[in-house]
């Protein structure tokens, strides 16, 4: 299931690099017909982040029905599809559906998989090193583009950029076809009230007896979590959502914590990685030739993903938390450094410190806030709207890239290095965003987390808090009331 799964997100990362390394490449303009708008070009680019982010809130009203598992198959023949268009393609028009297609298959990938770990995970350890190997994947697929396209486009040929663009079909065909013999996810089956297929894939995921004890206990968790948030739901108020989840009277907070997972990925976005790895090369073009800048590039890219390496083997013992905010902290210090050397005299002694920087920003990030944010955001949706929490995280996500994608070009042309104190106010809301609203999630079940939110005030600011209790406490109120409910109704 990791691999399957950590594969969808291998093409994932594979798609969003494949196409920048050939955009400027000869032969593909020339299929293209060699396009003189300013807007051509990133309007290719920016129709895959704005279909993403269109399919993930789009997609949030039927994958309840059709599952973890069949949308997750879905995006992978919409890969399949859209990798055929593009690699087809002889005008923009054709480039530009290939792209809508692919982005669609994003979308949906990108709010499946991480909900779909989360909830096969048995064990409480097993959610944050599966999550953290599926990021790892993710980011590794950007390199292997580069790579791919470097090697191609070696080439003067129409194979050199067509052969790129259909390789990630390789990926859609094993993820997609491997998935057709998984089965959904528990959590789904109980929800749906298939409750047969439930217990035999919770037996087989636990590799144990229907009845055994094990099972039973993680069956019991399960329905009393469906039990309660179907209580909270009476208080549920859609129109609440307007408030971005600062209003939210229902009792286990489920409008704050769907929010949440909107807001985290898009904090994420505007922490500034994607600004850094574009202006990146604008930079090292300065100190160094085209040659070297190349292989700078490539270089980075590989150095982003082994920042993803460390959080496999440390998340559950330091906590998703713990990483978030002093990840967040880092990156501050890091991006304020930056700031601070793009903004004086340049030489090429503060043009090459800044290149260090982005090393250290990008290694960063790429270990507190790449894998742990989809891990974090499917931890604390509530289960009977965990597809809408990995659709609110998905379009989050996208929703700040495809705003990057224009702004940050727009905004460095107009006003120069005064825009990274944008990226500077991301990275201190971060904090400020984990400090208050994010509690600890590990070492807990998907059910025992429901529980971190059903006080008052700031989530993240309590202390010496014992999710047991709680739910004793829960279960001691709930059958109080129906005590009372048997009293009353004798005659």
């Amino acid at each position: 299931m990791k691999i399957v799964c950590g594969t969808s997100f291998m093409m994932y990362g594979y798609d969003a690099g494949v196409l920048g390394g050939v955009l400027l490449h000869k032969p593909f303009l020339d299929a293209i017909h060699n396009p003189t708008g300013n807007y051509v070009i990133p309007m290719i680019t920016a129709s895959y982040d704005l279909a993403a982010f269109v399919t993930a809130v789009g997609i949030s009203f039927f994958t309840f029905s059709l599952g973890r598992r069949g949308t997750i198959i879905m995006g992978n023949i919409a890969a399949v599809i859209g990798s055929i268009i593009q690699a087809s393609s002889y005008s923009v028009a054709q480039l530009i559906v290939g792209r809508l297609c692919t982005g669609f298959a994003i979308g949906a990938i990108s709010s499946a998989v991480p909900t779909y770990l989360s909830e096969t995970g048995i064990e409480i350890g097993d959610r944050g090193p599966a999550n953290a190997f599926n990021a790892i994947l993710l980011i590794s697929g950007v390199p292997l583009a580069y790579w791919i396209d470097y090697g191609f486009t070696k080439m003067d040929n129409q194979a050199s950029w067509r052969v790129p663009i259909i390789f990630q079909c390789i990926f859609a065909f094993f993820s997609g076809g491997t998935m057709w013999f998984l089965p959904d996810t528990p959590r789904w089956y109980y929800a749906r009230n298939r409750w047969e297929e439930g217990d035999a894939i919770l037996a087989r995921l636990n590799d144990a007896p229907v009845d055994s004890e094990r099972v039973q206990h993680t069956r019991r968790e399960i329905l009393a979590a469906i039990e309660a948030e179907m209580e909270a739901n009476s208080s549920l108020r859609w129109k609440d959502f307007l408030t971005m989840g600062i209003v939210d009277k229902t009792r286990m907070k489920i409008i704050r914590r769907l929010c949440m997972c909107f807001w985290l990925p898009m904090i994420r976005e505007w922490m500034g990685s994607s600004l850094i790895a574009y202006y990146s090369s604008v930079i090292l073009s300065t100190v160094a030739r085209p040659s070297l800048v190349s292989l700078l590039s490539g270089v980075l890219n590989i150095f982003f993903a082994l920042g993803c390496v460390p959080l496999y083997f440390t998340i559950e013992r330091v906590g998703r938390r713990s990483v978030l905010l002093h990840g967040a902290i880092a990156m501050t210090v890091l991006i304020t450094i930056f700031t601070v050397l793009v903004a004086v005299p340049q030489t090429d002694s503060t043009r090459w410190a800044a290149v260090g920087i982005i090393f250290c920003f990008l290694f960063v990030f790429g270990y507190a806030w790449q894998g742990c944010v989809w891990l974090y955001c499917a931890e604390i949706a509530p289960l009977e709207y965990r597809h809408i929490g990995g659709a609110a995280t998905a379009a989050g996500e996208w929703l700040m890239t495809f705003i990057t994608v224009f702004a940050g070009p727009i905004g460095f042309d107009n006003i120069g290095w005064y825009f990274w104190l944008w990226v500077i106010a991301g990275n201190i809301i971060a904090v400020i965003f984990v400090f208050l609203l994010c509690p600890e999630t590990g070492g807990k079940t998907l059910e025992q987390v429901d529980y971190l939110f059903v006080n008052k005030g700031f989530a993240g600011l309590r202390r010496n808090f014992d999710v047991n209790e709680e739910i004793m406490q829960s279960w001691k109120e709930k059958e109080g009331v129906e005590t009372r409910e048997e009293i009353d109704a004798k005659p």
